[in-house]
């Protein structure tokens, strides 16, 4: 079967199995630049991502009849053509319903022709170019396209995978031109995302006409960002920045397309086309880039280990060393004067106190002068001592034993103390 309408409207199926090449960006782009200069242009999106719809600035909500109730449905198709805002190009939306698609063709009666059939009423020379944005894939929407189509134009990324996946193409093209479109014709191969800062992308370039020759447009794409913009803003690149020159090569490429005509002779298709673009035989793999020396680590001293403080057991009190008593031989009475006249020069000096039990002298020394626990230092090194309280009782014990002396004349001990009262 062969799609038939009127010679002076050109069908053009914009196809690439390969994602990410630029395909809406050039169905929307050439569309906007062949409407600019006077061509009627009527764009269909077939991608169920509805890019191409969301690019010419269509709302979700204006897309209630789409290509999807066209090709399952077989509604009118001038039931789903909306007007853009750029004059002269309209353009059948697409949404996520179109993806139900592909399961629900598989049963339908000449299922690769139905958007060959939808088309025939706007085939009537209402519109100069019709253009198919494909999916990326080789389903039964790209294979409908191609069956309605009479031109295919293939976005060629300029990177190392390019050709990756055009051979499987090409070859269903040959299928579809065998069996359902005769009149199919690859019309030219377009060079998009260059960077001319890259020497990869010049070597696709000449590997890829290479193997097409004449049949790669003379017009290439570059990678710009205002191209990265224009669908954020719903805006063709020739409304967003007219200037810029990602618009001017795309008015390039539809003067280039307007004057190259559909070839009326199929040209043979390249065999065995390489997936990857390999470098060509001399060229020198490049040296890979040096790694950065490794900063030495910078050694670290290790700290001197703090030397051991010598534990110190606290200091004991010194012992005071208690006279022994003298054995006095009796003495009469001129001597006991004597020696009383002495004791009471001594008592200035010395404080008496009295030993009640001989054998352990050092229990009443204790008694005396001993402090309590509590007020001993964190240290255990100072013994701290209330002077006061402790000359207070030693006045009162030293006005008990001279009353008591005067009844007796008890043993008496001596201990030595200084004028402040400490040890």
């Amino acid at each position: 079967m062969t799609s038939s309408h009127k010679p002076g409207t050109r069908v053009i199926a914009i196809a690439n199995q390969k994602g990410g090449v630029g395909k809406s960006t050039t169905a929307v782009s050439l569309g906007a630049a062949l409407a600019e200069t006077g061509h009627s242009v009527l764009l269909i999106d077939l991608d169920p991502q509805g890019n191409a719809s969301t690019g010419l600035g269509i709302p979700h909500d204006e897309r209630a009849a789409n290509v999807y109730e066209v090709i399952v449905s077989e509604a009118p198709i001038e039931s789903a053509v909306v007007e853009t805002a750029v004059k002269g190009l309209s353009a059948v939306p697409s949404n996520i319903d179109l993806a139900g698609a592909e399961i629900e063709l598989v049963s339908l009666f000449s299922r690769e022709m139905r958007l060959a059939k939808a088309l025939e009423p706007v085939l009537d020379g209402r519109y100069e170019f019709v253009l198919f944005d494909c999916p990326p894939s080789l389903g039964l929407l790209t294979v409908n396209a191609l069956a309605a189509a009479d031109e295919l134009i293939v976005p060629i990324q300029c990177e190392y995978y390019a050709l990756e996946g055009l051979g499987q193409l090409l070859r269903n093209v040959s299928l579809v031109q065998q069996n359902l479109n005769t009149r199919l014709r690859l019309t030219g191969i377009v060079m998009t995302m260059y960077d001319s800062r890259t020497k990869l992308a010049e070597q696709v370039v000449d590997e890829v006409k290479k193997y097409f020759g004449e049949q790669v447009y003379d017009t290439i794409i570059p990678r710009t960002v205002r191209l990265s913009e224009a669908p954020g803003f719903g805006e063709p690149i020739t409304v967003y920045d007219p200037k810029s020159k990602g618009a001017e090569t795309y008015r390039a490429l539809a003067r280039e397309v307007v004057k190259r005509p559909r070839p009326d002779v199929a040209a043979p298709l390249p065999q065995d086309l390489p997936e990857v673009i390999a470098p060509p035989n001399g060229r020198e793999r490049p040296a890979p880039s040096p790694e950065p020396a490794a900063e030495p680590e910078a050694q670290v001293e290790p700290e001197p280990a703090p030397e051991p403080v010598p534990e110190t057991e606290p200091e004991e009190p010194e012992a005071v060393a208690t006279p022994e008593p003298e054995a006095t031989a009796p003495a009469d009475s001129s001597a006991e004067e004597a020696a009383s006249n002495e004791m009471d020069e001594a008592e200035e000096f010395f404080e008496p106190v009295e030993v009640t039990a001989p054998e352990e002298p050092e229990r009443a020394l204790e008694s005396v002068v001993a402090p309590d626990e509590s007020d001993i230092g964190s240290a255990g090194r100072d013994v701290v001592v209330d002077v006061r309280a402790v000359r207070e009782a030693r006045e009162r014990e030293q006005e008990e034993q001279e009353a008591r002396a005067l009844e007796s004349e008890p043993k008496r001990k001596w201990r030595l103390f200084g004028r402040g009262g400490s040890r």
